[in-house]
């Protein structure tokens, strides 16, 4: 029979189960900008709120810190990270030859496979209706997430581990990013031009689709997040933004 650990669950699984879930929650909430950007995030506020014991949050904060998306605060605890140029741009250099490898891949994929139609790729056309219906209501985090599933979907569907533990690594940031500013008609219609690349098997013309791509919305993000004097939140994808970052959450 398993013993009890410090924090009170049966074993060491269970804590790293409790651990994943909390991590997955706290990472929830920095997307969807429930803890806004540059708040400071109490251990024993989130436990309670997750209703959990701290060790698991504590785990969590600690990964998510890993992740980039929490920062350590200089004294003690942790914040919500707040995303300056220099991070904007940095993540851009890092997602863009990624992005491009895994649209020629993807569509290599679909070339290999032809007549047939690949694993993924009904996926990938599912993620571009749910953001033009979420774009007609006007529902800004379920477009973020539609965005964000249409890259991911490129990546699972070019087959390749590495490249997919690879961008995992930045997905989440590359959410926040999105659904800090909106993103314009012309940059929607990318997505739909880049699909049809790919289908068509077609890897240079999709990797050179998926390059404009991203300096596209490279170019919109730092217009809109540090050149305009909105926060790209027009269609809603922010969520109250504490953008002077004191005080602890809320």
């Amino acid at each position: 029979m398993a013993g009890s650990t410090a924090d009170g669950t049966a074993d060491g699984t269970e804590r790293i189960s409790l651990s994943a879930q909390a991590r997955e929650a706290v990472r929830q909430r920095i997307v969807d900008r429930r803890y806004p950007l540059g708040s400071r995030l109490v251990e024993r506020e989130v436990a309670e709120e997750l209703r959990m014991s701290r060790v698991p949050v504590r785990e969590a904060m600690r990964a998510l810190v890993a992740e980039g998306l929490l920062e350590l605060l200089p004294h003690s605890g942790v914040r919500v990270r707040r995303l300056e140029r220099s991070d904007v741009r940095h993540l851009y250099e890092v997602w863009e030859p990624l992005a491009v490898q895994a649209s020629r891949l993807a569509a290599r994929q679909v070339a290999q496979s032809a007549p047939a139609e690949p694993p993924g790729l009904a996926a990938l056309r599912a993620t571009l209706h749910q953001a033009e219906q979420a774009s007609d209501v006007d529902d800004g985090p379920r477009e973020v997430a539609a965005h964000t599933a249409f890259h991911e979907g490129i990546v699972a569907l070019c087959g390749n581990p590495l490249l997919a533990r690879t961008m995992e690594q930045l997905s989440w940031q590359l959410q926040l990013l999105f659904g800090m500013r909106a993103e314009p008609d012309h940059m929607r219609a990318q997505h739909g031009l880049i699909y049809r690349h790919i289908a068509s098997g077609d890897e240079e013309t999709a990797s050179a689709s998926t390059l404009l791509h991203v300096r596209d919305s490279q170019a919109v993000a730092l217009r809109s997040l540090f050149e305009g004097s909105g926060n790209g939140n027009s269609h809603g994808h922010g969520h109250g933004s504490n953008s002077d970052g004191g005080g602890s959450r809320t």
